[in-house]
């Protein structure tokens, strides 16, 4: 675990992680010392015939510094076919990422950085995507919800020993902006992060980034396979929007700034390309669609608490459910990024693709809390949480969910898109995270199916388990009971998803480690889902 003190902690509030390199300022036992290659690599944005690559070099003498990248068709770099270089330095922390090219579709590569020094990178390895008919079969891992003070990677360190994964995706919330002791409380925290303070500043998140990305369970899958990444809103802070955050309080300065500074630091630390959204062809098989829906455009959240202390709840709750909440102006994506999904959905069905995979970092499927849960709060939970059940619980004997910041909280848009995917004869299949538990869902407009959703559990961060102390069976059959949309679900084990992609059906894997309190790279399935092409709904 790299240890940053509070020196260079202030010295970074104004010269950034680079500071780190300014001679004299080095001190042993913190990320100051680290000069040459200090995290490793990563490639991402794959296509079939480039990649992007990444990696940090901190020179000692703290000046600009040219990289190369090498590509390679053997470990030992005998057969280099491509290389990149660039520039970087202080001004992006030191990170630098090059996009190589002229590579062959559906091919696995070995690649490393050369320092200016001669010394060399770790060596990654990493796939382009099939082209065309090649591809018979193909799969992905999925993640979401990484909170390191949480527990142990250990969803990384399994899927990083599987030798039958193309490609990982992350679906948001990479690590978390809070403060040590604020989520989770000190009494369940199993291992520390850097800076103990909330992230505000451009030199807090960098210092985050550092700390989560010298855990070596996470390295090692860098390492190991491409990523497509994307946001959601612990990259920046919980709950937010366009314009603020639940997570961001007037004395904590500009809402706008602090944005800036995590989305700089963001593009600066992950193998992300600067598009805010894109697409990928895997060959023949599928389309895959990575999209925003945070921090660009997104309207604010509905606010439903003060609806519970009217005279009449009830009256209000209908009256929002009738009115506010089913306003066409709101919005995740905004409606460039609708126009773009909307017009990329219908090219991937008309060029012949078989899958239109939509990545999402809330859950779109449909979820009351239903009248049972009352009885599933822990004893000695807190009056806040037997509120929140009792207030879920009231709004959804009229229909409506509880929660805000997903899909529930805008209906409208949500219809709109499930329109344009049926309008397109689309067979698609909605990836998303953000709950912390496992959901699978056939999501339907207008009574007629328009896909399903596969929802990923957390690489460490808590379920309902820790609000109940019911048996999570129990808790599962309620809540799929009560959810007509919802076909299963699991709300107590950490993990991640692995989808597999052929041309007649898609299946997913729910995959549960022991556990994330001692580090392990065990896992077992726990649950598969499969939905057959030309069907829309799950076997």
């Amino acid at each position: 675990m790299l240890r940053i003190d509070r020196r260079s902690l202030l010295m970074t509030a104004t010269l950034g992680l680079g500071a780190y390199a300014v001679p004299g300022f080095a001190q042993t036992g913190t990320v100051a010392a680290l000069t040459g290659f200090t995290h490793g690599v990563a490639s991402g944005e794959p296509a079939t015939d480039s990649m992007l690559l990444w990696t940090r070099y901190v020179p000692a003498d703290g000046k600009p510094v040219h990289l190369i990248a090498e590509v390679s068709t053997t470990p030992d770099f005998a057969a280099i076919v491509t290389k990149g270089m660039a520039i970087t330095g202080s001004w992006r922390d030191w990170t630098t990422k090059i996009t190589v090219w002229g590579l062959r579709p559906g091919s696995r590569y070995f690649y490393r950085f050369i320092g200016p020094d001669g010394s060399t990178s770790p060596v990654g390895r990493t796939k382009t995507l099939p082209e065309g008919p090649q591809a018979k079969s193909f799969k992905a891992a999925i993640f979401s919800c990484s909170n390191m003070p949480f527990g142990w990677f250990n969803a990384y360190a399994h899927a990083a020993k599987r030798g039958d994964l193309d490609l990982a995706i992350h679906l948001g919330d990479y690590f978390y902006e809070y403060k040590l002791g604020g989520y989770p409380p000190l009494k369940d925290q199993v291992r520390p992060t850097e800076p103990a303070n909330e992230l505000i500043h451009l030199a807090d998140y960098r210092i985050r980034y550092a700390s989560y990305r010298a855990d070596p369970d996470l390295q090692a899958l860098h390492a190991r396979l491409p990523w497509i990444v994307q946001w959601d809103d612990h990259e920046t802070s919980n709950d937010s929007w366009e314009g603020g955050a639940e997570n961001h309080q007037p004395d904590e300065g500009d809402w706008t700034l602090r944005k800036i500074a995590a989305l700089q630091a963001y593009r600066e630390w992950m193998p992300v390309s600067d598009e805010p959204w894109k697409t990928y062809e895997i060959g023949n098989l599928a389309t895959l669609f990575r999209t925003e829906t945070r921090d660009l455009a997104r309207t604010k959240q509905p606010e439903v608490a003060a609806l519970f202390k009217e005279a009449d709840p009830t009256a209000a709750l209908k009256a929002f459910r009738d009115g506010a909440w089913m306003d066409p102006a709101a919005t995740m994506m905004g409606t460039q990024q609708e126009d773009w999904l909307f017009h990329a959905l219908r090219r991937s069905v008309v060029a012949g693709q078989k899958w239109q995979i939509v990545g999402f970092g809330t859950i779109m499927g449909q979820t009351v809390m239903p009248e049972a849960a009352l009885g599933w709060v822990d004893p000695t939970a807190s009056q806040g949480v037997r509120n929140y059940v009792l207030s879920g619980i009231r709004a959804g004997k009229l229909g409506l969910p509880f929660n805000y910041d997903n899909w529930g909280g805008y209906p409208a848009e949500r219809a709109r898109f499930l329109k344009a995917a049926q309008g397109a004869g689309a067979n698609m299949v909605v990836i998303s995270g953000d709950s912390h538990n496992g959901w699978a869902y056939d999501l339907g407009q207008d009574r007629k199916p328009a896909g399903v959703e596969f929802a990923g559990h957390s690489v460490t961060s808590n379920g309902y388990e820790s609000a109940t102390r019911t048996d999570p069976k129990v808790v599962a059959a309620g809540l799929v009971a009560a959810n007509p949309e919802l076909k299963w679900c699991d709300t107590s084990r950490r993990g991640y998803m692995a989808l597999t992609i052929t041309p007649t059906k898609v299946s997913n894997d729910w995959l549960f480690v022991d556990s994330v309190k001692t580090r392990s790279a065990n896992a077992v399935v726990g649950h598969t889902a499969t939905v057959t092409r030309g069907r829309n709904v799950m076997a």
